[in-house]
């Protein structure tokens, strides 16, 4: 049942994905707006559309939450393989989505305390070079106006 499912889940996605699906649903709201006035815009003729939509949205709930899980997850894989391989990765962090909140939290603060330190280092970087900088332009203008290191020359 569970593979039946997956598989008639991916046709469907992909199948409602498409712009003749599109097209599809468009014409169906269309006849069903120019036939309102053929059945005197009545209470069965609203309740045709709003029953139609009804079940495909909640049919389509599950499609959509399938196609979300597989996906989450093929990502899932694909983020541990890569921490699996890079030398300099915490292999800790393979299957962090299976850990309690608190573990999580804790990964968390771990990580804005890197950006943090990140950052200030950045900023101090960025700081030096615009210093650096300005001594150089100022040494450039002052050589160009001839009061270079030995003064003023003659």
């Amino acid at each position: 049942m569970n593979r039946f499912f997956s598989r008639f889940a991916r046709w469907v996605e992909r199948q409602t994905g498409r712009p003749a699906a599109f097209a599809l649903a468009f014409a169906v709201i269309l006849v069903w707006a120019v036939t309102g006035p053929v059945f005197h815009f009545s209470d069965t003729w609203q309740l045709v559309i709003n029953t139609g939509t009804t079940i495909v949205t909640f049919l389509m709930v599950f499609i959509i939450q399938n196609a979300q899980n597989r996906d989450t997850e093929a990502i899932h894989l694909k983020l541990d393989e890569l921490i699996r391989v890079a030398a300099t990765a915490r292999n800790g962090m393979i299957d962090l989505e299976e850990r309690s909140d608190e573990e999580m939290d804790a990964v968390k603060r771990d990580f804005d305390r890197l950006a943090e330190s990140a950052a200030h280092s950045l900023e101090k970087t960025i700081d030096e070079k615009v210093e650096q900088a300005v001594e150089e332009e100022v040494a450039q203008a002052l050589t160009r106006r001839g009061l270079g290191q030995g003064g003023p020359q003659a």
